[in-house]
């Protein structure tokens, strides 16, 4: 970071704690949902996930930027987060791939930076405190706290969705995917492609009529940001999607909003599962799998709620907090998961999900 760029920042949290540190970027205050991830590597991964939209990000490795900047590892055409905090950012990056430092593609992206944050002690508080938002500003006293505690997330499918349709794969594949982009992570299209599929992907307010008239062997819900009860307009195109019985694999916020269009409610967790290291138990198997995760809401399937049981039965748990991760739904074939099976970055304990989709594909081709 030249020192030029380099002022005096902090971080003020609406419980009235500060943060002090080195601010890149910061033109004005920034108030955002302040969040951490856990990722000891993929920080690329992380900056252009849309579901950070409308989200300070805390990184707690304490290195960032040591491999720089390397454009083909981007899951998206641009960053949606509101800004980046890190303990460190390294200045002088090493990899055969590199394209650049990562101040510099963060200062291009106009996504303000504060660094020489003591990450460690910030995730203890928001770990104990859940969830806060905050507003990164260059001292204390502009600190804001009536509009820092009013701070919402809104609009952040609409704010992140593709603008207009498009294709991946070729013609010639065995299956076609419609995939509704509520702020998709690329990655889930290539697993799609690379087994045998073309991807047709959707806005997020296409219609059911329309995916019909495509004929689809099978639909994706993609991941993405905010609150999935803020979007009621989708969740009632979900019920009439549901009833034309074609294959569906839901992931992230696919996975509540699918609960929520068959009854299920959701709830904000305190502080989410952000990381590549989050364990999860299939009941029945009792097979446990490492997995990436990025959300800040739980589907709330209780295994004692008739209309649950009726509805879907319980497919993944997260062992950390016993929450639901994933749902096998009873009335029409579809899996959903709270985690990330295309896992871009971290394990690949769940990519098989992928391939249990093409065989749902399969079975429904041949009746």
């Amino acid at each position: 970071m030249n020192g030029k760029d380099m002022k005096l920042g902090c971080l003020v949290l609406e419980n009235g704690m500060v943060f002090h540190g080195t601010g890149l970027g910061i033109q004005e205050n920034v108030t955002a949902e302040v969040v951490f991830a856990t990722g000891m590597n993929g920080y690329l991964e992380t900056l252009t996930d849309p579901s950070y939209y409308g989200q300070a990000v805390v990184q707690t490795f304490p290195l960032i930027g040591n491999y720089g900047v390397i454009p083909e590892d981007f899951e998206s055409r641009k960053p949606f987060l509101s800004a980046y905090i890190a303990s460190e950012i390294c200045d002088a990056p090493s990899n055969f791939r590199c394209k650049g430092r990562l101040t510099d593609w963060l200062a291009a992206q106009q996504i303000p930076v504060l660094t020489g944050v003591d990450t460690r002690t910030l995730t203890r508080i928001l770990r104990d405190h859940g969830t806060m938002n905050g507003m990164i500003c260059g001292s204390p006293d502009d600190a804001d706290f009536e509009k820092i505690r009013a701070y919402r997330v809104k609009d952040a499918v609409r704010s992140t969705t593709c603008e207009a349709a498009y294709t991946l794969g070729p013609d010639s594949a065995a299956y076609h995917v419609v995939l509704l982009d509520f702020g998709a992570k690329a990655n889930i299209a290539r697993e799609l492609v690379r087994r045998g599929a073309r991807v047709t992907v959707l806005p997020a307010y296409a219609k059911s009529e329309d995916i019909a008239a495509l004929r689809p062997d099978g639909i994706m819900l993609s991941n993405g940001a905010g609150d999935p009860a803020d979007n009621p307009e989708i969740i009632a195109e979900l019920k009439k999607i549901m009833s034309l019985h074609i294959p569906i694999m839901a992931i992230c916020l696919g996975h509540q909003l699918l609960a929520l269009a068959n009854g299920i409610p959701t709830a904000k967790l305190k502080f989410g599962h952000r990381g590549a290291n989050q364990p999860v138990l299939n009941p029945e198997t009792k097979q446990m799998a490492v997995t990436t995760q990025n959300h800040g809401y739980q589907v709330q399937y209780d295994a004692e709620d008739a209309h649950c049981r009726e509805t879907a039965d319980l497919l993944y748990v997260n062992l950390n907090d016993n929450t639901c991760e994933g749902l096998r739904y009873r009335k029409f074939p579809a899996v959903s998961v709270q985690f990330h099976p295309e896992a871009c970055a971290g394990p690949q304990d769940t990519a098989f999900l992928f391939d249990d989709f093409v065989q749902m594909m399969e079975v429904q081709k041949c009746r």
